[in-house]
């Protein structure tokens, strides 16, 4: 099986749109975190996210080839074009919820970038990959760290990042559910399998809730859509945000 010109663009896609949401959303806590040191720790993960979506979209487009740019795809995309996974379009809540799912989402993004980086089918998203996995390392460790201290923390941190990971998880498995241009990068050795990434992810995520004296709540029904552009209510809002300016003044420089 071949991956086609089509698959390709859309695969790379998903990546930069998980990278780009997640960056417009964590960019949200600049001059609003708790602490001065996080206030500008989240700000660079942010950074880091948007930096990420930056080579992401470039390469994207140039696999498409019809010529648009990392802005093009970034500013100029109605809501349905997005492919991003529905975790990382959620509001940022407090800063329990907001570490919460960055564990969940990093952890994740870390070893499908750690794959990524060793992969010969696409060159140049091997050097993308090969310089975020160096981020993404980080940003797990961040978020795990945050985590277990406020789950073994006092009465009310534990109950309050406790309640973050029960609303979280119900949007933990579209990052694992089969789609097809997934399982057509998968035939080439552009993403691992489905099974492969999730073991790699329960052997780190696993961890960390039992240090933080968390309860791994139980697999249901999960929550799916982003990778067909199907979003939450969400979504719409943040893209309002992010894509003002550049809606009201196309083509704009400065």
């Amino acid at each position: 099986m071949t991956v086609t010109q089509e698959q390709h663009f859309a695969f790379l896609l998903h990546l930069g749109d998980d990278a780009l949401v997640l960056g417009q959303r964590l960019g949200a806590w600049c001059g609003h975190g708790p602490i001065l040191e996080e206030d500008i720790a989240l700000t660079n993960l942010a950074l880091d996210c948007i930096g990420q979506a930056r080579t992401l979209l470039t390469r994207a487009g140039q696999v498409e080839g019809q010529g648009r740019t990392e802005d093009d795809l970034a500013y100029l995309r109605e809501e349905r074009a997005f492919r991003n996974h529905l975790l990382v379009e959620l509001p940022n809540g407090d800063f329990g919820d907001t570490l919460m799912r960055h564990l969940l989402y990093s952890t994740f993004a870390y070893h499908r970038m750690v794959h990524f980086a060793g992969q010969t089918f696409d060159q140049p998203l091997a050097e993308i990959a090969a310089r975020a996995v160096k981020e993404l390392a980080y940003h797990k460790a961040h978020a795990a760290d945050w985590v277990i201290r406020l789950g073994d923390g006092t009465r009310e941190s534990h109950d309050r990042v406790q309640s973050s990971l029960l609303r979280l998880w119900p949007y933990t498995g579209e990052l694992f559910l089969p789609h097809p241009v997934d399982a057509a990068a998968a035939e080439v050795g552009l993403l691992p399998p489905a099974p492969v990434l999730q073991a790699a992810w329960d052997a780190e995520i696993n961890p960390v809730l039992e240090a933080a004296t968390l309860t791994r709540p139980a697999d249901g029904w999960m929550h799916r859509g982003g990778k067909d552009g199907v979003h939450t209510e969400h979504m719409g809002y943040l893209l309002a945000e992010m894509q003002s300016i550049a809606r009201s003044h196309p083509g704009a420089t400065w």
